[in-house]
């Protein structure tokens, strides 16, 4: 974010114009035409055909009204939650932001909608045991099948589950980011917006290592404007 601001016309740390563009969906389309690059470059097609849910507590600062904070009895937090969707890369495709108190499985519908929605493709969602039952005769109607992922049978402590470990990728990504490891946005559609620049940062980056030439063209290159 500091990179981004430093380029911003005189304004309070650029945030008037940031939320501008975040109201007017010029972040948004940012967002996903950088997605679509991006999987074009890695050899995938522009639209994913499948996504995975999962859903992170965070802590929610003094700025965050009561009205939209909530205590996570499994995390034993007060604060907010982030649902995401992301596709088979670990690319953001929508992203829900409620109070910590709101159950997966209600915040899964809504992203379930939202995948059903936007992305025509995507005919295939993997979740975890959280979002059994409602959300997967919910997807049924949507036309989509929501495949849940369980623990292994007699798992103790943390394991790579298959899928899984894709989003928990993600939510590291979105993490490192001072912005966006509590929630700090007096409004849900902000730390939203927080969450899509964290990604638009990783996949510029990861754009940039696409595009950067390898020594043995660079030295072609300069051999030809030489004339060598």
């Amino acid at each position: 974010m500091a990179g981004i601001a430093g380029r911003l016309p005189a304004m309070v740390d650029g945030l008037p114009l940031l939320r501008k563009w975040d109201r007017d969906g010029t972040l948004n389309r940012m967002h996903n035409g950088l997605r679509e690059r991006l999987r074009l470059a890695e050899g995938r097609q522009a639209e994913p055909s499948a996504a995975i849910l999962d859903s992170q507590t965070v802590r929610a600062a003094e700025t965050v009204a009561k009205s939209r904070r909530g205590y996570d009895g499994g995390k034993k937090l007060n604060g907010t939650k982030r649902h995401i969707a992301v596709d088979t890369c670990g690319l953001l495709l929508a992203v829900l932001v409620s109070a910590a108190s709101v159950q997966d499985r209600d915040g899964g519908r809504a992203l379930l909608w939202a995948l059903a929605t936007c992305f025509r493709r995507v005919r295939l969602v993997w979740v975890d045991g959280a979002y059994g039952g409602g959300p997967v005769t919910y997807g049924a109607t949507l036309g989509l099948v929501v495949q849940v992922l369980a623990k292994l049978a007699g798992q103790i402590g943390f394991k790579i589950l298959p899928r899984r470990w894709v989003v928990e990728r993600t939510f590291s990504w979105i993490n490192r980011c001072r912005r966006t490891v509590h929630d700090y946005e007096r409004r849900s559609e902000h730390h939203a917006a927080m969450v899509q620049w964290a990604m638009v940062i990783v996949m510029t980056r990861r754009l940039a290592r696409h595009h950067v030439p390898s020594r043995t063209s660079s030295a072609l290159t300069t051999a030809a404007r030489r004339g060598y």
